[in-house]
């Protein structure tokens, strides 16, 4: 079940390349980008790199891997899937499943617990997304 939301961030793309095609399948689109925000009420700065990779059906299929840290040190290591789509504005919306590993006390809640996200770039590669705890 869905839960609360626990973290929001705002960012931007910082670089995009094109991944050369393997066994037959499109290129993908690999994007890094940085981030701030909160997350279960503590200020992060989020840093982390996704491929998309256009499906038959115009969806995409992403994957992804980052470090999260606090302004005192605490860290948390993410790693995400979801599904994108081009909304009518030229943006692409995902909506996807992301997991967590860290040590540090103030990301405690965190562990055991997998997330349901909602994330959005722009044209621009302006970023951003909300986070809701999925028990």
């Amino acid at each position: 079940m869905l839960g609360d939301l626990i973290g929001e961030e705002q960012g931007q793309i910082t670089v995009q390349r094109v991944l050369p095609s393997e066994h037959g399948l499109p290129p993908a689109v690999e994007s890094t980008f940085q981030a701030s925000g909160t997350l279960l009420g503590v200020t992060i700065s989020d840093m982390g790199t996704y491929t998309g990779q256009l499906r038959p059906d115009g969806t995409l299929l992403g994957h992804g891997q980052g470090i999260l840290m606090s302004p005192d040190g605490a860290s948390a290591a993410w790693e995400g899937l979801g599904v994108g789509h081009f909304t009518a504005e030229g943006s692409i919306a995902w909506r996807g499943s992301i997991v967590y590993q860290t040590d540090s006390p103030a990301f405690a809640e965190l562990r055991g617990v997998a997330g349901a996200f909602e994330w959005e770039t722009d044209q621009s590669g302006k970023a951003g997304g909300k986070l809701w705890a999925w028990r």
